[in-house]
This record gives structure tokens, C-alpha cells and sequence, in this order.
């Protein structure tokens, strides 16, 4: 605790100061704060992994792909060829049999029902197609 020397009321009697010197206080907590901060270990932001060496092996094959496309009056095209809805599952069939399934990319356009392009999409799924892509198009030309 520290005194008051002076007077304040020109008595003889010096007033006792109340207050707590904090100084102290503050100097032991920034050592322990120094002190943690020191024996934390660094997190290191890292994952060993066991990469693979060499080169990938090439796939020479190129994948078949095959081409919906649906056009504003919305008739359904195989490959470019206008195909009717047994045509396009009979299609769909055989090539969901293969081993190899080739690539179907959808292209519809954005004039086309909706309702031709969710049958073909549910013809596909029925018909056990897994590799298919939608391809966003305003218009395609025939």
C-alpha cells in the first residue's frame, strides 16, 4: 500500500492512500502470459503423405461419347439423327448392356418442354446409364 505524504486539509495527519498499486500485478501476469506462450508446442498445419512415385499410367483409350441433343420443338436426336421414344430406350438398352459404357452428353435446348428432357433422363436411369453429363446450350445447330 502506498501513503499520501501531503495533507489536504493542512492538518498534520497525512491520509493513507486506499488504493491498490496493480503494477506489480501486471508485470507477474505478462510473464506467466510469456511463459505459456513459450511452452505451447507449434501446431504445424501439415499431413505427411506417402505420394506415389513414377508416372500414371496412360489411358490410350479415349471414351465413346454419344450425343442427345433436344431441339425447341422438342424432338429428341441421336447422334444427329431424330429418333421417336422407343427408338431412344431401344438405344438406351443396348448400350446400357455393354461393359464399357460410353459417354451420353444431354444437350437441351432452352425453348424445349421440359417433360421430353426429364423422359430422357428417367429412360437413362431406368435403362442403368451411369457415365451422363448435361450440357448447357441456348441453341445448337443441327
Amino acid at each position: 500500500m502506498a501513503m499520501n505524504t501531503r495533507s489536504s486539509s493542512g492538518a498534520g495527519d497525512p491520509e493513507v492512500m486506499m488504493d491498490i498499486n496493480t503494477t506489480p500485478l501486471i508485470d507477474v501476469m505478462l510473464v506467466l502470459l510469456v511463459m505459456l506462450i513459450i511452452t505451447i508446442p507449434i501446431q504445424l498445419h501439415s499431413v505427411n503423405l506417402d505420394m506415389p512415385v513414377g508416372t500414371p499410367p496412360s489411358n490410350s483409350i479415349k471414351p465413346e461419347k454419344i450425343q442427345i441433343d433436344i431441339d425447341e420443338n422438342s424432338v429428341v436426336y441421336w447422334q444427329g439423327q431424330a429418333v421417336s421414344a422407343e427408338e431412344l430406350e431401344a438405344k438406351m438398352a443396348t448400350i446400357g448392356q455393354l461393359a464399357s459404357q460410353p459417354e451420353v452428353h444431354i444437350r437441351p435446348n432452352k425453348a424445349s418442354q421440359y417433360a421430353v428432357f426429364a423422359n430422357v433422363l428417367s429412360t437413362s436411369k431406368r435403362k442403368g446409364l451411369t457415365k451422363m453429363a448435361v450440357i448447357g446450350s441456348e441453341q445448337f445447330v443441327q
